[in-house]
């Protein structure tokens, strides 16, 4: 099927603008996809994943709307500005323009921590969706530690002191003062959110799961902590199929990296829930 990408501005509070990519069939679209992109240099790490992916899509149907939040990529803003809220509201907006031109079934889609952000948001939002999760980070606070680690692996090299670095951090978050990790400033109405955050799924959600993890072993198995998730969830009545691909975590990889494996899967889950829906 012929696909179809074009670029625009999406218009949010404030003035401010997000940039967004739509990778569209020619034709009408059978549904539509929201991608909501991970955290800071994981973002610029999974840019081709994204784009071969969203092209697959387009290619068997789907309309994918890709949005920078706000301080991220190309939209406006820097990134020391960006607030978790502010990202809440810019996911509703992307929703809310996706949906006025689908009719369709709506399905979003996530990788890492951007999991975390869909979750958050999923509490404001009166009707469930299909989520198709990219190897999903489900507790804010611990990926916000790792992320602190790069600040005190650094300063480990000098002085030895890494914990006593990520302690110093936090309090300085805390009381409210921005801190620089690897080039990226954030402040604390972002850090807050992030981690606060849980991968958590609304009471009376009832959109089907579709998690797809990436490991190194050659018996590819979901992680413990979604496995998890997912067992309690079903146990409660709901549906989350949890499974695992070999290949690279390219959202971390010095080089770019692809895994095709995951574009093929995510295809059929996607076709799977979305006929669910139909």
């Amino acid at each position: 099927m012929p696909v179809r990408r074009s670029a625009f501005f999406l218009p949010v509070e404030g003035g401010e603008k997000r940039f967004c990519l739509v990778t569209a069939p020619a034709g009408e679209p059978r549904g539509a996809v929201l991608y909501v992109h991970p955290f800071a240099e994981e973002m610029n790490k999974s840019r081709r994943m994204a784009a071969l992916a969203s092209w697959a899509f387009a290619e068997r149907g789907w309309m994918v709307l890709q949005v920078d939040l706000g301080g991220c990529g190309d939209s406006t803003g820097d990134f020391g500005d960006a607030t978790w809220p502010g990202w809440l509201i810019d996911v509703d907006v992307a929703w809310r323009w996706l949906r006025e031109r689908t009719r369709g079934p709506m399905v979003v889609w996530s990788l890492r921590a951007g999991s975390l952000v869909v979750s958050d948001w999923l509490k404001t939002q009166p009707a469930s969706m299909p989520l198709l999760l990219w190897h999903p980070v489900t507790n804010g606070h611990q990926h916000l530690t790792q992320f602190l680690r790069l600040k005190g692996v650094s300063r480990m090299m000098e002085d030895g002191d890494a914990k006593a670095t990520i302690a110093a951090l936090r309090a300085e978050l805390q009381a409210g003062h921005p801190v620089e990790i690897a080039g990226y400033a954030l402040s604390p109405d972002l850090v807050g959110g992030l981690e606060k955050a849980r991968f958590e799924l609304p009471s009376g959600f009832t959109g089907l799961v579709a998690s797809l993890e990436i490991v190194s072993s050659e018996r590819p198995e979901p992680t413990p902590a979604v496995a998890l998730l997912a067992e309690r969830w079903r146990e409660r009545g709901g549906q989350w199929s949890a499974d695992a691909i070999a290949g690279p975590g390219f959202w971390q990889t010095l080089e770019v990296e692809v895994c095709p494996a995951l574009i093929d899967a995510s295809v059929a889950a996607l076709e799977s829930v979305g006929n669910e829906v139909q």
